[in-house]
């Protein structure tokens, strides 16, 4: 009886997760797979890049079940939420807890299987997982602790790859943590309207008609960090042309966002699967090239 109450709970579970949503994952992985590719100065130690792509599926959707425990009391007030598990009691918060703690555990076994330091690392990413969530009640700033959640896959695989954390390694930490923040403004765009009248905060309410300006600014700092880590690492003429795609989709962002559409808004976050893809390709390509 209780397997079979499981198994009809399997699609609310795979949306708690967002498992059928996985833009979250790639937003999380592109970053990562940077860091693997400049600490190994090509192609790394593939047993530990499968750990942490593991990792980041694992992480990534106990992340999303923590938040929706968080928010279950505001999603259903929310148009673009309100369909969520806990918003609409197919699940319970038991369940979001208990989906958090297993997933959690899984891929702190992955952990396990690296270095001292990298697990040592694990607890900060942890630890910021859990507060994002709450942080859009307390300030306007939410994104940034997203954002350092987020990266802090890119001391780990450095860690893990060489057992350091050298320099370079933060300055792409950097780097991913206001991508984050530029793309989670315009996914909190979208939202702006709803929460508003909740009372959530975000960057997107608090810069108001600069919005877009302040996207603008992130992305610019964005690829000209790693621009200069391209140049400090040799990179050559493809990682070059890679960033100018990617440069490409930023400003795509920017023009289709420009309305604040909530529909496009949406579509300008999306997007930033094929930003950080293209710079990975260009990255892996240019290793190929330029050994």
């Amino acid at each position: 009886m209780n397997i079979s109450v499981k198994t009809q709970q399997l699609p609310a579970y795979i949306a708690l997760t967002r498992l059928n949503r996985p833009i979250g994952i790639y937003l999380l992985m592109w970053p990562m797979l940077w860091a693997f590719w400049f600490a190994a100065n090509g192609m790394p130690h593939w047993p530990t890049l499968l750990i942490f792509v593991l990792g980041t599926v694992l992480t990534r959707s106990a992340g999303c079940a923590i938040n929706d425990f968080a928010d279950r009391k505001l999603d259903g007030r929310v148009e673009r939420t309100r369909h969520r598990p806990l918003a609409t009691g197919a699940l319970k918060s038991r369940d979001a807890l208990a989906t958090t703690a297993v997933l959690m555990g899984l891929a702190f076994f992955l952990v396990l299987m690296t270095n001292r330091l990298t697990i040592t690392l694990s607890f900060l990413a942890v630890a910021l997982t859990v507060v994002y969530p709450f942080c859009k009640r307390y300030t306007h700033y939410p994104q940034v602790v997203l954002g350092a959640a987020f990266a802090c896959a890119i001391p780990m695989a450095f860690a893990a790859q060489t057992n350091s954390v050298p320099t370079v390694a933060w300055w792409l930490y950097a780097a991913a943590t206001l991508w984050t923040v530029a793309y989670d403004t315009l996914y909190a765009m979208a939202d702006k309207r709803d929460d508003l009248t909740i009372g959530i905060k975000s960057t997107a309410i608090a810069w108001g008609e600069f919005d877009l300006l302040m996207v603008a600014i992130l992305q610019a700092s964005v690829l000209s960090i790693l621009a200069f880590i391209g140049a400090q690492q040799g990179r050559g003429a493809v990682f070059a042309a890679g960033l100018l795609v990617a440069a490409g989709f930023a400003l795509y962002q920017l023009w289709i966002s420009r309305r604040r559409d909530p529909a496009r808004c949406l579509q300008a976050f999306l997007n930033n699967n094929w930003l950080g893809m293209s710079i990975f390709i260009a990255l892996f390509v240019d290793y190929l090239v330029y050994p």
